[in-house]
């Protein structure tokens, strides 16, 4: 029996080296999108789309070797618990891979537009921004540590402000007819997508969480819920969010 276990949690430390690695691949790919952006490389962006397949297919092969450890292992509690918060994290490392490519193609449809500075500013803050939120949420996740995955909700807080900031910035920009419809549409939808990516972070570090403390925010939820407590009101500025994938 103690063979087993040894060969599950071998399997298991294979895992969680695999989600390490795949949410590098992310931290890599945000600052790569973004000087994509910025400097309208053609080649760059059609290089960082191809390389999502490769992102898709690690993504498949970790999930189905966590499936099969859940089915074939019958991990104790302790270790389903880490089995099933490594498949949630891989749709967010998954999906912030995306969010990457997004920007990528949105370079290509401004391709020939200058920015202004304050928007390419913006953006390079939130771009810093959004890999520094993943870079967190690996650590935490590497290290267990739950009070380091707590921290990164207010380092988001900081990536929405400046999501806010930067739509700011387009509408005014578009009202005064500096700005072409066609671009200023794309460059909202590219805040929204480094806006999603810290989102993402933050969804990692509540599964780190629920890993080490069994802590998950819908308790919050269920809390108000159970005490008839009203659910506060989230928005504070008025400022339109504009969605994407």
């Amino acid at each position: 029996m103690d063979e087993l276990r040894k060969g599950f949690h071998h399997q298991l430390n294979g895992a969680r080296t695999d989600l390490a690695r795949l949410a590098a691949a992310v931290i890599e790919a945000i600052p790569r999108a973004t000087n994509i952006l910025l400097n309208g490389d053609l080649d760059g962006a059609n290089a960082l789309i191809a390389d999502d397949d490769r992102i898709d297919a690690l993504s498949v092969e970790l999930e189905e070797h966590c499936y099969q450890l859940i089915a074939l292992q019958a991990p104790v509690a302790g270790d389903l618990r880490q089995l099933v918060a490594i498949v949630k994290m891989v749709g967010d490392i998954e999906r912030s891979a995306d969010l990457t490519v997004n920007i990528c193609k949105a370079a290509r449809r401004i391709y020939g537009h200058e920015l202004d500075p304050r928007l390419r500013g913006l953006i390079t803050r939130m771009s810093e921004q959004a890999q520094q939120l993943f870079e967190a949420a690996l650590e935490s996740f590497e290290e267990n540590d739950a009070s380091k995955a707590a921290a990164i909700d207010d380092m988001d807080s900081y990536l929405d402000g400046l999501q806010r900031e930067l739509v700011r910035t387009i509408m005014e920009s578009n009202t005064n007819d500096q700005m072409d419809l066609q671009v200023a549409i794309q460059m909202a939808m590219v805040a929204r997508f480094y806006e999603r990516i810290g989102d993402h972070a933050v969804n990692i570090g509540e599964r780190v969480q629920y890993v080490v403390t069994g802590w998950l925010p819908e308790h919050k939820g269920a809390a108000r819920y159970k005490n008839g407590i009203p659910r506060p009101n989230d928005d504070t500025d008025g400022i339109p969010i504009v969605t994407g994938d």
